[in-house]
């Protein structure tokens, strides 16, 4: 018998790239993992859907992973770059947007050329490695009528899927990329450049060209990010949260170095934010 065809799935992971509001509330997010046909170019598929009382807003602050975004809603469609520092969106009223977190390595194949956009957008129609006015209409036309709907939301996905396909196979460096930010993400005992280097067999000036070129930022950077994701994971954990064991854990030399890092970046003290989630 033939196999049945692969679907991208709904997964609820824990999301810590996703901060709270100072009401302590982050709008719901519905996740989809992409087909294993292109999961060098994609991490996963993102449907937040929100409805506020009249009056009420919040502001969505997410600490970006080092990847592009291609993003479609019922009132604008980009490619959106990674952002530096905080990524804000203010949301009131009712809304959907549908999208898809690329691999690092993937963004230039989106873009046709190095990563340039970063802390910033390009529309999405004005990208000519896609038909974008195509998708943009396949998308809105899944999501119109009734966007919390799972097999609504399902179809925005295989759209936004087929049209990305267009752009496999990764090369061979976009997969090189992939494997060293996967590498950073994934195992905290990173805490230089050089173990990068050492790990990629890549000098210090090749591997800043290689992620200026292909993520739009430094390795530094990626390091910095990784412990702000831990950081963020842990001032949201249930309980009292020990600043200092968390600087410790992440590799600070001290407190007040972490603490003048997530406050550079998130705008509010570690205890701050800690504090947010236990605010009614």
């Amino acid at each position: 018998m033939p196999e049945e065809p692969v679907a991208p799935r709904a997964v609820d992971p824990i999301e810590r790239a996703h901060l709270r509001d100072e009401r302590g509330f982050s709008p719901p997010v519905h996740r989809f993992v992409p087909t294993p046909a292109l999961a060098d170019l994609v991490r996963r598929y993102w449907l937040p859907v929100w409805s506020l009382p009249p009056g009420r807003s919040t502001t969505q602050r997410v600490l970006q992973y080092p990847v592009c975004l291609l993003v479609v809603s019922d009132t604008y469609a980009h490619v959106v770059g990674p952002a530096a520092g905080l990524s804000t969106k203010e949301l009131s009223g009712s809304g959907w947007a549908a999208g898809a977190m690329l691999q690092p390595g993937a963004g230039s194949l989106l873009l046709g050329g190095p990563v340039t956009i970063t802390d910033t957008h390009v529309d999405l129609d004005t990208v000519t490695t896609l038909d974008g006015a195509r998708l943009t209409e396949s998308v809105r036309e899944a999501m119109a009528p009734a966007p919390a709907d799972g097999e609504r939301q399902l179809e925005a996905v295989l759209a936004i899927e087929q049209a990305i396909g267009g752009l496999a196979p990764l090369d061979e460096e976009g997969l090189l990329v992939n494997a060293l930010v996967e590498y950073v993400e994934g195992d905290p005992r990173v805490q230089r450049v050089g173990q990068i280097c050492e790990k990629f067999a890549l000098s210090e000036r090749s591997l800043q060209r290689l992620a200026a070129r292909r993520i739009g930022l430094s390795p530094k950077w990626l390091i910095q990010r990784r412990r702000l994701h831990e950081a963020a994971e842990r001032l949201g954990a249930d309980g009292e949260v020990d600043l200092a064991r968390v600087a410790a854990d992440l590799g600070y030399t001290d407190q007040a170095h972490f603490g003048r890092d997530w406050r550079r970046v998130t705008g509010l003290t570690p205890g701050a934010y800690a504090a947010q989630r236990r605010l009614p």
